[in-house]
């Protein structure tokens, strides 16, 4: 099945990023994860990511926060999709992040998610791979109409709390 390797400049991201390793699991989805920073080891960083697509990885998604390079680092070494979640920081709440991210030059693509979005990038994960896995597909069709069931039931009970 599908390949995610989630890349972190730091282990202090864990907590963001544990919400994207439980999305890629509710679509039996696999992954690698690891600490790798872009500015303190980027020979490793290197490596891994030059040789992910040989590994079977099909999607890479970066975590960083404060000088977010990592997502774009990453983005330069390979042709695979890479996403980037920007990791709220004490400066600025991570909008220096975010616009790290963003802010790719030509040619060398990110795909951002919100500040601390990390379900949101995995589950644009599962669907960018749900384009190759029909099975993957099935279940994010499957995910899409519990959240539409979830928003009717809200709706209903709005209607029963105010008497209709």
């Amino acid at each position: 099945m599908a390949k995610v390797a989630v890349i972190m400049g730091s282990d202090s991201d864990y907590d963001v990023v544990k919400k994207c390793l439980s999305a890629l699991e509710r679509f039996d989805i696999d992954y690698e994860a690891e600490v790798i920073s872009a500015h303190r080891n980027p020979e490793k960083l290197f490596d891994y990511a030059s040789g992910a697509e040989a590994r079977g990885i099909e999607v890479i998604i970066g975590a960083a926060g404060k000088a977010a390079h990592l997502p774009g680092v990453i983005a330069g070494m390979t042709p695979l999709p890479v996403i980037g979640i920007p990791i709220k920081t004490s400066f600025q709440g991570g909008m220096d992040s975010l616009l790290s991210i963003v802010q790719m030059p030509s040619g060398v693509p990110v795909a951002t998610v919100a500040v601390n979005g990390a379900e949101n990038a995995g589950i644009l994960a599962a669907q960018i791979l749900s384009v190759k896995y029909p099975e993957l597909r099935a279940k994010m069709k499957a995910y899409k109409s519990e959240l539409n069931d979830a928003v009717k039931e809200k709706n209903n009970n709005l209607h029963k709390l105010m008497g209709e």
